[in-house]
């Protein structure tokens, strides 16, 4: 490939990158989700590694830190230990961590284990894509992580990889 081809395809390359940078970016700023889809979220029935239902209503008066992830998911794998350390930390001031993994459940059990998840996991089925498209997901896209205040409001979502220090930094006033 000559000089001046191998210089376009990089060109190209690094506006398609910045491009689908900048529409993330666009996609986290949107306005907060609606009532209907908080409740559809806190309402919807997830079923445990058992197989028993489960809501996460049930945590309802803690600060609630909703992850959806996949075992197949790289970047939710890397985000995980964040999400352990933060539910380490602030589980006594009220925090609470509930994964929801797109996959099934024996995947996001040994996932789980291998990452040292000190949290409930919940499992959904890929249909679930679309309620986290009613929470600001355009996309549809893994990691997606909703923290929700005391009084089960929407304070973020968050498309993508969450940092420890992000989310650090977010529900350390809602929990204080």
């Amino acid at each position: 490939m000559s000089k001046p081809a191998r210089l376009a395809l990089a060109a190209a390359v690094a506006a398609v990158a910045l491009a689908a940078g900048v529409y993330l970016r666009l996609e986290q700023g949107r306005q907060s989700p609606d009532a209907a889809a908080v409740s559809a979220l806190t309402q919807q029935p997830f079923k445990d590694y058992s197989g028993d239902l489960a809501t996460i209503e049930r945590w309802r008066g803690q600060v609630l830190v909703v992850n959806f992830w996949a075992s197949w998911c790289p970047p939710c794998r890397e985000e995980i230990p964040g999400l352990v350390s933060v539910q380490k930390r602030f589980a006594a001031n009220g925090l609470q961590v509930v994964g929801i993994a797109v996959d099934s459940a024996a995947k996001a059990r040994e996932a789980a284990e291998q990452l040292g998840v000190n949290y409930p996991v919940l499992i959904a089925g890929m249909e679930t894509i679309d309620l986290t498209r009613r929470l600001g997901n355009r996309v549809g896209a893994l990691p997606f992580t909703v923290v929700l205040d005391r009084d089960g409001r929407v304070v973020k979502s968050h498309l993508g990889l969450l940092t420890e220090a992000e989310l650090t930094a977010l529900v350390a006033p809602l929990v204080s």
